[in-house]
């Protein structure tokens, strides 16, 4: 007799666009899940792997109908939305979503909530030391935590500290503070103890969470095995990378505010996101219980250590195998901005500059050049412009340059590319990129391939705001002739360079074939 199917249970992933969720997916459809995400917008999500085995939901977190749509029918929901920077009344709005959804799963009879928040100093301990309260960042983490555990559905709240993974902000800021200065003065934060911990053990964790008993509805402290300062995490980053020892000089006047310019200044980590990072780490926060044992047994090999978490991030950095990074989950715009194919009327003026040139080179060689551009192959016109535009940026708080690509040949839908946005990619055909520097107004990049013959299109696209947009886009007008118009050509060269070279490489094989 044929035991009977049954069909594998639903699970919910808010943040699916973001560092952890984009990494938790596929780790719950490879664990025998259903998996279901909601996301406002889910063109980006259309890029990752597993988007065709997956459920998506189109909605916002804030609404209460749309986070209703995507609890129904489901068993276990994974929370995990937070800000990235510190805007004003963040925390309440946090709190609102946390309420709306605890709200919706405990009326859809979801039976087990996963929340990823922050490690903690035990309270009797910042009672000793009352000038240090908890970071806002911290405190709304907790926060919600509290809101998702009194909804009445069961919560497991893992509370992590420093996750040490490629493409997460910790690590970036941990990497890039490492090797780009070797020698530093530090704020004395540097010598607070922290208990970082792996995103293998971190996906790990979430993904068994879903299995605890109906009673457990507490927060969790996880960690690694190591527990070290911040400074000897940088010395263990430069050892495991096979850098020199860093000079370390802590001094006492580094307020979160300055540490915050330094750390925007040296990593690609913008002071807007450092901030909130360097907060937290003014804590010392270690694991105070391993309770999650208990129903999470550890590996048989151990929780992975620092020094070997460090080795998985590089080789993975180094392979360009980087699957979500911490960018991926900052957007700016909203849906409400104009698209640079409405009509001019849909949002006022729109500036342009066109450009096009044709080219021998196949659409396949041109294509391979576009989706190429940007990171350490650049933007085919005035390095050092681009680097002076970068360093602007930064210095008004922008992305600049620092945040690079996340995969060398491929972009997807959503991530970010240096200061840039990738708002549509249709392979062969068009890549939209969406500004995300400091603009008094909207700008996009699209580049465009156009076949029989084989065209290059280039379109800049500025929408002012006010008087200093279009102020701006006069004053900047004078260079677009030397940028944008020595990129067309670089760029169709470079790709006749790609065509030209599988030519050469074809007429050997067959030379070599006759012979």
């Amino acid at each position: 007799m044929t035991a009977p199917q049954t069909t594998p249970r639903l699970a919910l992933v808010t943040g699916a666009t973001g560092y952890i969720g984009g990494r938790l997916v596929p780790e719950l459809l490879d664990a025998g899940f259903r998996v279901r995400v909601l996301a406002r917008s889910p063109d980006r999500l259309r890029d990752r792997p597993w988007a065709n085995d997956i459920e998506v939901v189109a909605g916002d977190a804030t609404n209460a109908a749309d986070v209703s749509k995507a609890v129904a029918d489901v068993s276990v929901a994974y929370y995990l939305l937070h800000s990235l920077v510190e805007g004003e009344g963040f925390d309440d709005l946090e709190a609102s979503m946390a309420q709306t959804f605890a709200d919706a799963a405990a009326t859809a009879g979801v039976q087990r909530i996963v929340y990823l928040g922050g490690l903690t100093p035990e309270a009797a301990e910042r009672r000793q030391t009352p000038s240090a309260p908890l970071s806002p960042h911290l405190a709304s983490r907790q926060r919600v935590g509290q809101i998702l555990r009194d909804s009445g559905v069961p919560t497991a709240e893992l509370r992590a500290a420093v996750i040490i993974g490629s493409g997460s902000a910790s690590f970036e800021m941990l990497r890039y503070l490492t090797e780009r200065l070797p020698a530093m003065v530090t704020p004395k934060w540097v010598h607070n103890r922290i208990q970082p911990i792996a995103i293998r053990d971190v996906l790990r964790y979430l993904v068994a969470s879903a299995d605890l008993p109906a009673d457990v509805n507490r927060p969790f402290d996880i960690g690694g095995p190591d527990v070290i300062t911040y400074a000897d995490m940088m010395q263990r980053y430069a050892h495991v990378a096979e850098l020199r020892r860093r000079i370390i000089v802590p001094v006492p006047v580094l307020s979160p505010t300055l540490s915050s310019h330094w750390v925007g200044l040296v990593t690609p980590v913008p002071r807007a996101i450092a901030r909130p990072l360097v907060k937290s780490l003014k804590h010392e926060v270690f694991c105070h219980e391993h309770d999650i044992a208990d129903y999470i047994p550890d590996p048989e090999s151990g929780l992975i250590g620092f020094d070997r978490a460090v080795e998985l991030a590089l080789r993975r950095i180094k392979d360009a195998d980087v699957a979500t990074r911490w960018s991926n989950a900052s957007v700016l715009g909203a849906p409400s901005d104009p698209l640079p194919s409405d009509p001019e009327w849909a949002g006022g003026s729109l500036y342009r500059d066109e450009r096009e040139r044709e080219t021998d080179a196949s659409p396949a060689a041109l294509w391979q050049v576009i989706e190429g551009i940007g990171g350490p192959r650049g933007w085919y016109s005035f390095p050092l412009a681009w680097e002076v535009r970068g360093l602007m940026d930064r210095a008004v708080g922008g992305v600049g340059l620092r945040r690079g690509r996340r995969d060398p040949d491929r972009l997807m839908v959503g991530e970010a590319l240096d200061f840039w946005r990738v708002e549509e990619r249709i392979p062969e055909e068009l890549l939209r990129l969406r500004a995300e520097m400091r603009l008094p107004g909207l700008a996009w990049l699209e580049m465009v391939v156009e076949e029989h013959p084989t065209t290059y299109r280039q379109r800049a696209i500025f929408h002012p705001r006010g008087l200093w947009g279009h102020a701006y886009w006069w004053m900047v007008a004078p260079f677009h002739g030397v940028v944008f118009g020595s990129m067309v050509r670089n760029i169709v060269r470079a790709a006749e360079e790609i065509q030209d070279d599988a030519l050469a490489q074809d007429q050997g094989s067959t030379s070599a074939h006759v012979r």
